[in-house]
């Protein structure tokens, strides 16, 4: 008999070795779709930093404040990314249900329509509640989200109830409601908006100023070091598997150096000059000799992390959550079960009406009017947002966070071009493949999932 030498310890080290970063990745769970997004996302603002940089003809190292990767850059590129990613966390469950939404940006035109003329034109003339008044612009958000709401109500009806295929009945809203934006004052724009309420499209007054931005960072920090704490609880007590103490402190570490380095960037963006001259004069003070005043956290991002907050608890820890993504991934199953899918589909229409209201009011209060053309095309970059996100136009998969983050990749590419001077036909064209390009990933990583 001939003896053998095993190999098993050599080839089992070589394995150990080769699966680093595979163990890494169970150890901290990290979605590697969602780092997939985050590294597509570094390139991106990488890539349009070099060569905006190049056009310049100065270094990228030198981050010259007209490059890309600058904190005024930054700063309004999540001011833009605002009601884009709002919408996006309530289209992640429409496309979850296996249906469309192709009226969002008409809607979001006729709803700030709507907002617009409320504040400027019906209060003050028929009522005589003057601009500037604490109720009239509560009183105009109000009105634009019950019309939100309505109409998303109603289109969610004829899908539900009606049977009527999603796409048809938002492919009829996407003209119906851009007729009706420019019904309702024939095509004029409406302006100025009321001073509060413009806060919400955020701009100097609209930012929250570097000590409560640093506030805001540390209760985000210390809400982290809990979740990680209360979910390393919640495991234990139902016997599910630890994640290792290293792998909590690195996601801790991180996500909290994340939040500090966001908020380090909102802080180092100073007031305009002129700004600041005309703050002055209002003290009547003479201007400091190099003063820098900070904006801060701008309003529209608070409101649209507090919207991806409350809209993942619904998705993951809420009951319609739970119906909705069984609904996308077996309908027959979940009727099977119980579950009154048609009830079910309309809230999710509801929803995501109410959410086009807060993403039209962020809209309309950045751009200080409220025009017919507001939101032309959002449609496409919020479905964009959804899908480069994650969420699979099959149904049944989906992420809030990962939908928010394609609104900030979609965004980054719109601003990046207007950096660089691209004419906007070509980049209609670059969004739109990035669109198909995404659906195709989406495919082949499901594929290979099976």
């Amino acid at each position: 008999m001939t003896d053998r030498v095993t190999e098993a310890p050599a080839d089992h080290a070589r394995a150990s070795e080769g699966n680093a970063v595979s163990r890494f990745l169970a150890a901290t769970e990290l979605d590697t779709r969602m780092l997939g997004m985050v590294g597509a996302l570094l390139v991106i603002w990488v890539g349009f930093h070099v060569v905006s940089s190049i056009k310049l003809g100065v270094s990228p190292l030198d981050f010259d404040s007209r490059a890309f990767l600058t904190p005024r850059n930054l700063w309004n590129l999540s001011v833009q990314s605002a009601s884009v990613a709002v919408m996006a966390t309530g289209m992640v469950l429409v496309i979850v249900t296996r249906n469309i939404d192709l009226s969002v940006g008409s809607l979001l035109g006729f709803i700030g329509m709507i907002i617009g003329v409320t504040q400027a034109q019906l209060l003050p003339q028929q009522f005589g509640v003057p601009l500037g008044s604490p109720a009239i612009w509560v009183v105009a958000l109000l009105v634009g989200v019950v019309v939100g709401v309505g109409i998303g109500a109603f289109q969610g009806l004829l899908i539900a109830y009606l049977s009527i295929p999603s796409f048809i009945v938002t492919l009829g809203g996407l003209l119906v409601w851009r007729g009706a934006a420019w019904w309702v004052t024939s095509g004029q724009t409406v302006a100025p908006m009321d001073a509060t309420f413009r806060l919400l499209g955020g701009g100097p007054d609209g930012s929250i100023g570097a000590g409560w931005s640093w506030i805001v960072g540390l209760v985000a920090c210390t809400c982290i070091a809990l979740l990680l704490a209360s979910g390393r609880r919640q495991r234990k007590r139902f016997h599910f598997t630890l994640r290792p103490l290293w792998a909590e402190a690195f996601l801790g570490v991180v996500a909290c150096g994340l939040v500090l380095g966001a908020i380090w960037v909102a802080n180092s963006y100073p007031w305009p000059i002129g700004i600041v001259r005309r703050h002055f004069q209002a003290l009547g003070q003479e201007v400091p000799e190099g003063v820098f005043i900070p904006h801060g956290i701008a309003i529209p991002v608070l409101i649209a992390i507090t919207v991806g907050i409350v809209m993942t608890f619904i998705a993951t820890r809420t009951r319609f959550g739970r119906y909705v993504f069984a609904l996308g991934g077996n309908p027959e199953a979940a009727l099977l079960a119980g579950i009154n899918v048609k009830w079910v589909t309309l809230k999710v229409f509801a929803l995501m009406g109410l959410l086009v209201a807060i993403g039209s009011s962020i809209s309309t209060a950045r751009l200080n009017a409220a025009t017919n053309a507001t939101g032309t095309l959002d449609e496409l970059l919020v479905i964009a947002a959804a899908v480069i996100g994650g969420t699979s136009l099959s149904g049944g998969v989906g992420t809030i966070a990962g939908a928010m983050l394609g609104a900030v990749l979609m965004q980054s590419l719109a601003s990046g071009m207007v950096l660089l001077g691209v004419d906007a036909p070509l980049q209609n064209i670059v969004v739109g493949t990035v669109l198909v390009v995404a659906v195709w990933l989406d495919t082949l990583y499901r594929r290979r999932a099976e």
